[in-house]
């Protein structure tokens, strides 16, 4: 039993969904699952097992931030022997072509973050990346499911809030999509440890057009999201 889990062992399945929001694990539950049953409320962080389309899956609430991440990150790998994680959540969109609602697969992660550079002792900038085969499989399966889904880089960000939003600027120039805030870490934990990671976001605001999508859109909004994350992790293409 981990410290911020506190699951009994075989609680938890190899293939997880990571949604930072709990009460977005309970949603995803509730209405993708069958059989869900929660396994922990623990700092209310919820997480349920439950099937998809046959496959054992769970849904972790992993809370905002790469420290959070990465805390529920490690013990699900460490203690509960999961195989594979994807992260399913929003982000900002930073490159101009993309709109509200659209899905993203995040082949890299750049990051500010000091993190890794402590990690590596400051004498290397590690590049965090997705497991290609969770990619690829995220792609065919978006393909058949007749939904757009755009491959790139992203940034995770340690603040949400920036007082250097010209820095957004440059990081589109060089071809990096949107911003979120755990999946540099995810990614790092999950090649240390030999575990399969990928993220997928639904852009939920433009940063650079000061759009946002409505709070009563999110839960159908993200539906597609849920969908090819569920598919992908189950080796499903339907």
């Amino acid at each position: 039993m981990s410290v911020h889990i506190g699951a009994q062992p075989g609680e938890i399945a190899e293939r997880v969904l990571l949604p930072g929001d709990p009460m977005r694990a309970k949603w995803i539950a509730e209405t993708f699952l069958d059989d869900p049953k929660c396994y922990t409320e623990v700092r209310g962080m919820l997480g349920f097992t439950g099937t998809w389309q046959g496959v054992r899956v769970s849904v972790q609430g992993s809370g905002m931030g790469m420290p959070s991440a990465s805390i529920y990150t490690h013990e699900l790998i460490n203690e509960y022997g999961v195989k594979s994680l994807i992260r399913i959540g929003s982000c900002g969109a930073l490159a101009e072509e993309l709109q509200l609602g659209d899905v993203i697969a995040a082949i890299g992660s750049a990051t500010d973050s000091n993190m890794n550079r402590t990690r590596f002792d400051g004498l290397v900038d590690y590049a965090p990346v997705a497991d290609f085969d969770l990619l690829r499989t995220s792609v065919d399966v978006a393909e058949r499911r007749n939904t757009t889904i755009r491959v790139g880089p992203i940034l995770a960000a340690d603040a949400f809030y920036t007082d250097r939003p010209d820095l957004y600027d440059a990081l589109a120039a060089y071809g990096v999509l949107a911003v979120e805030m755990e999946s540099a870490a995810i990614y790092t934990i999950a090649a240390r440890y030999k575990a399969k990671a990928l993220t997928i976001l639904t852009v939920s605001d433009h940063i650079k057009r000061g759009e946002a999508m409505p709070s009563d859109q999110r839960e159908k909004g993200f539906t597609a999201m849920v969908e090819i994350g569920l598919d992908t992790i189950t080796g499903r293409n339907p």
